[in-house]
């Protein structure tokens, strides 16, 4: 073993230096050999002399080999050392530490070159800002995809300052949220409006800050569910304006017809036209109450955010709903209404949505054995969910894209625009709503917030 070689050798040099230095005193000591003395004192410099030299070979080589570590150096070998030098396994394991650290380095180069193509191949922008700024008081783009160029119209800069001098809106909305979130923004590029989907990650990596920015042209597929979405409403309209206006127009022709030629009306001909004129009035009440429907759902007032906290929430909407609850003969539970975790948002409007989902819930447990009602809440993946569940009739799977259209509903006095309502105040707290349903089990509504 190296270990032997080594001992031996050292133990050797310094049996000889300690012998020498013995004689050498001795003959100082004892005797008058002047030459003698300077012949084993130059032995006995020399060998001192070696003596440091072979440990400070040694020290030298270790020091080498971690500089080349350190500096990813990978042109350095000890194969000679390994087969002539004192340590021959430990010049071997250096060449092998050597070597295994630089098929990391090639396996981690050409890592880093695959998902550099995939990201200049994908069709979403990409740009990778690293935020601590350099020697010069300059914020550097680490990466910068052919996607965000061509979306952006700009060039591939190196620099934050550039895109920000030529694109200061995106950057001014990039960096209100640069400590993550999402974010819809509408940019004019050469006269030509575009929509992006954008979304910011911060990102901490070995002691520096990056920020992650992913956006895509949405302009497309919003055209697409614009013109899907009018044609639903188009078509909810239609129906409901038909349906008010057809008897209306036939009792119009009856009502018309009885008049036609008369200079007056005995009391048949009014007997007869009361209830056509009743039968006027109350369609036309009907289609106003439509129409101010449609009103309630496209005026909702910007929401006014501010903090609250999770329990207060649940227990303002337990307040409430639990009287409306009790007069139907149904049990509702409201969980941990002690939570501070707090979430931007407008109380107003999310208690309106919250009111919606539990009355939906009530509607929906007529009829049921032991009617139950839970709400509470969820964190999952950055995520905050408030979940409002009961075991009601629940509903049917081709029916879950169909509930969220303007005017749909299953009840036979429903107007249609609760759940519209509700999703349409998520969406202004950049949230959504979610929906499961195992009908006469448990359907779950379910109102997501963005918590980071």
């Amino acid at each position: 073993m190296f270990y032997q070689r080594f001992t031996f050798r050292l133990i050797f040099k310094l049996l000889f230096i300690n012998i020498l230095a013995l004689l050498l005193v001795y003959l100082v000591l004892k005797t008058r050999l002047w030459f003698t003395i300077a012949g084993v004192s130059i032995i006995l410099l020399v060998a001192v002399f070696s003596l440091y030299n072979y440990i400070n070979q040694i020290r030298s080589d270790i020091k080498r080999f971690i500089l080349a570590v350190k500096t990813r150096d990978h042109t350095l070998n000890f194969k000679n050392k390994s087969t002539k030098g004192s340590f021959p396994d430990l010049y071997s394991s250096f060449d092998d530490i050597i070597k295994t650290h630089k098929d990391i380095q090639l396996e981690q180069d050409a890592m880093f070159q695959l998902i550099r193509t995939i990201l200049q191949q994908v069709p979403v922008g990409v740009i990778v800002v690293k935020e601590t700024v350099n020697a010069h008081g300059q914020t550097e783009i680490a990466f910068f995809n052919e996607a965000a160029a061509a979306l952006l119209n700009v060039p591939a800069y190196k620099y934050w300052h550039r895109l920000k001098q030529h694109l200061p809106l995106f950057t001014a909305e990039i960096e209100s949220i640069h400590k993550g979130g999402k974010r819809f923004l509408e940019l004019k590029i050469q006269d030509k409006m575009i929509q992006l989907s954008t979304e910011v990650i911060p990102l901490n990596l070995y002691g520096a800050d990056y920020m992650i920015i992913s956006f895509q042209n949405i302009k497309d597929e919003i055209e697409q569910k614009e013109i899907e979405a009018w044609n639903r409403l188009i078509g909810v309209i239609s129906h409901e304006i038909l349906n008010s206006i057809t008897p209306i127009s036939s009792l119009s022709d009856t009502v018309n017809s009885m008049v036609a030629n008369k200079e007056s009306l005995n009391k048949e001909d009014l007997d007869d036209l009361r209830p056509a004129i009743q039968t006027i009035k109350r369609r036309s009440e009907g289609l106003l109450d439509f129409v101010k429907d449609y009103r309630l759902i496209a005026e909702l007032p910007t929401p006014e955010l501010e903090s609250h906290s999770i329990g207060g929430i649940l227990q303002h909407i337990h307040v409430l709903m639990q009287p409306f609850a009790a007069v139907k003969n149904i049990r509702l539970i409201v969980g941990q209404t002690s939570s501070k975790i707090t979430i931007q948002a407008d109380l107003k409007l999310v208690e309106q949505a919250l009111i919606n989902l539990v009355t939906n819930s009530i509607h929906a447990l007529e009829g049921v054995e032991h009617p139950l009602i839970e709400i509470d809440y969820r964190l999952e993946q950055n995520k905050l969910f408030i979940d409002v569940a009961d075991n009601g009739k629940g509903i049917e799977q081709e029916l879950l894209e169909k509930i969220f259209v303007p005017f749909f509903t299953t009840r036979k006095n429903g107007s249609g625009i609760g759940l519209t309502i509700t999703r349409n105040i998520m969406k202004m707290h950049y949230g959504s709503l979610d929906v499961t349903s195992a009908p006469f089990e448990r359907t779950i509504f379910s109102l997501v917030f963005n918590y980071v």
